[in-house]
């Protein structure tokens, strides 16, 4: 088994509703994402996926959240924009894209961290090769 992992980072602004504390308050975020994937074989040049497929994947997905508030983009008009379901949803997103390369991996994790001390790791189902 063999993990890759690449990391992007965008800007934004959301507030987490129905908490008590200073983060229900509109408040900005430099969020680092960390794209890990998984499979089991190498093409013939010896590589689970090239780095720049990966890349890209990460900085699309980056871009719809990159200096946005996070609770006017769905799904987060309907769900909290809280760092576990950001990871969750860049999940579900990069699963959808890397399902377009054609290739035998699959997202094996997606970590946010919201701040140098705080961080936030989604981990995909083992048993889905396709999630």
């Amino acid at each position: 088994m063999y993990q890759l992992s690449v990391e992007e980072s965008f800007a934004s602004a959301h507030q987490l509703r129905g908490y008590k504390g200073k983060c229900e308050k509109l408040h900005g975020h430099n969020w680092r994402v960390i794209l890990t994937v998984r499979g089991d074989s190498l093409d013939s040049v010896g590589l689970l996926v090239d780095f720049g497929e990966l890349k890209a994947i990460v900085r699309k997905i980056c871009a719809v959240f990159d200096h946005q508030f996070l609770n006017e983009i769905p799904p987060f008009t309907d769900i909290n924009p809280s760092s576990e379901n950001l990871a969750r949803i860049i999940a579900t997103m990069a699963a959808q894209e890397i399902g377009l390369l054609g290739r035998d991996i699959c997202v094996e994790s997606v970590t946010i961290y919201e701040s140098e001390n705080s961080k936030c790791t989604y981990l995909s189902e083992r048993n889905d090769k396709k999630s």
